[in-house]
This record gives structure tokens, C-alpha cells and sequence, in this order.
């Protein structure tokens, strides 16, 4: 079992930022995925973006130029840096850890962008 623990959001207003960050609490698996997702009220979740374990990214691209993935391997973490937030991407956002044959979800932590 593997339990991720978000932490990082809150009220912003626009044009204000954030970071997310979400710690694994063991990794078993060295080739893993690890990523953001976030879901509005009325909406499907959606992914935000994504790092390999090798440091390959992904970007959805209502964020790509505003937000930044990084992960620091030694701390099982995963960082989402949100600049210039926009009303819009307000959501419940969710940390999630994939490898092979695992699949895990973190609670989910409020992102709220005030205009």
C-alpha cells in the first residue's frame, strides 16, 4: 500500500501562484509515473500533468507555460508550481502515483482562484 499526502493549497487570487506538493510514503517500484489531476465541481477529473521517474513530463495544455512538475526522487515527492492561476483552474487537485501494477490516489487538496 501506498499513501500519498498532499499539501500546498488554498485561496489565491488571479494571477497569484502556488505550489502543490504530494509525498509518497514508500515507492516500490523504480519505473513509475507520478502526476496531478484535478476536478472541477459539474466536471470529469482531468489530468494537470505528469513525470516519469526518469523526469520525462507531461502538460495539459490549458497549463503548459503557467505550471511546472518536478519530483525529487530521494523524498518520494512530486511538486506542481502553479503560476499565473486563473479562476478556472479551480478544482479539487489530486496526486497520483502509477507504476506497473499499482495505482494510488491522494485525497485531494482545494485550489480555489478568486477573480
Amino acid at each position: 500500500q501506498v499513501q500519498l499526502v498532499e499539501s500546498g493549497g488554498g485561496l489565491v487570487q488571479t494571477g497569484g501562484s502556488l505550489r502543490l506538493s504530494c509525498a509518497a510514503s514508500r515507492i516500490i517500484f523504480s519505473i513509475n509515473i507520478m502526476g496531478w489531476y484535478r476536478q472541477a465541481p459539474g466536471k470529469q477529473r482531468e489530468l494537470v500533468a505528469a513525470i516519469t521517474s526518469s523526469g520525462t513530463t507531461n502538460y495539459a495544455e490549458s497549463v503548459k507555460g503557467r505550471f511546472t512538475i518536478s519530483r525529487d526522487n530521494a523524498k518520494n515527492t512530486v511538486y506542481l508550481r502553479m503560476n499565473s492561476l486563473k479562476p478556472e483552474d479551480t478544482a479539487v487537485y489530486y496526486c497520483n502515483y502509477q507504476s506497473l501494477t499499482e495505482d494510488y490516489w491522494g485525497q485531494g487538496t482545494q485550489v480555489t482562484v478568486s477573480s
